[in-house]
């Protein structure tokens, strides 16, 4: 589900059905900016607090059911994590690290700020970035933050209502309202927002047709 009509013809989305439901693969994690993969195809980011289903979706989105464990597994939680996107390669997927852990120490917060900053503002290829937001409870200080960053690096960026299968739908419709209208006061933001469901698919399809066309801009 989204507040856009369209978001490109019925051939560009069985093309990112297609594209999705072909190989993808876990390239590489990169705890600093040396260790990034060669610019050489566009790069969609996905960020968000932690727990907010980031994993979940990432699966959902490539119809795998364990692709995103290899970003979960311990020591790999503070590094950007690659996936490669098609065969030819198309583009790449980046999971980057959950955000807002209030229990993390001061100097990993300080580190993944300058990575995630330095990335944001470096990172030629970076066509979209989405920010995922828990439906239950809408836009968050921590979130508010890193659409800010996202202003300042002028990264485009769409928000993404995760978990949206866990309110009532008078409920969502409020949030997606309100988080709208504070997206649009930010300069990066995409007017296109989703409502999505990792586990009954509500979106999936949709958001997977916006990633390829960000790709192809």
């Amino acid at each position: 589900m989204s507040d856009a009509p369209d978001l490109d013809s019925a051939e560009l989305s069985e093309r990112a059905r297609k594209l999705f439901a072909g190989p993808i693969e876990f390239l590489k994690s990169a705890p600093r900016l040396e260790h990034l993969p060669a610019p050489d195809v566009p790069e969609i980011a996905f960020a968000g607090r932690s727990n907010v289903g980031k994993s979940s979706l990432l699966n959902a989105i490539t119809n795998r059911s364990k692709l995103a464990r290899a970003s979960n597994t311990p020591g790999r939680t503070q590094e950007l994590n690659y996936f490669d996107v098609g065969n030819p390669l198309t583009l790449r997927l980046v999971d980057m690290p959950g955000y807002g852990f209030a229990e993390a120490p001061k100097d990993m917060v300080k580190r993944w700020r300058f990575l995630i900053n330095d990335f944001l503002r470096g990172r030629q290829v970076l066509k979209r970035t989405l920010v995922l937001v828990d439906a239950r409870h809408g836009l968050k200080d921590v979130d508010r933050e890193v659409m800010t960053m996202l202003d300042k690096a002028a990264v485009s960026y769409n928000v993404v209502l995760t978990k949206s299968d866990k309110i009532k739908p008078s409920a969502l419709a409020g949030t997606l309202e309100a988080v709208r209208a504070e997206a649009a006061r930010h300069p990066a933001s995409h007017p296109t927002l989703f409502a999505t469901s990792s586990e009954t698919g509500e979106g999936i399809g949709e958001l997977r047709t916006a990633i390829l066309e960000a790709a192809l801009i």
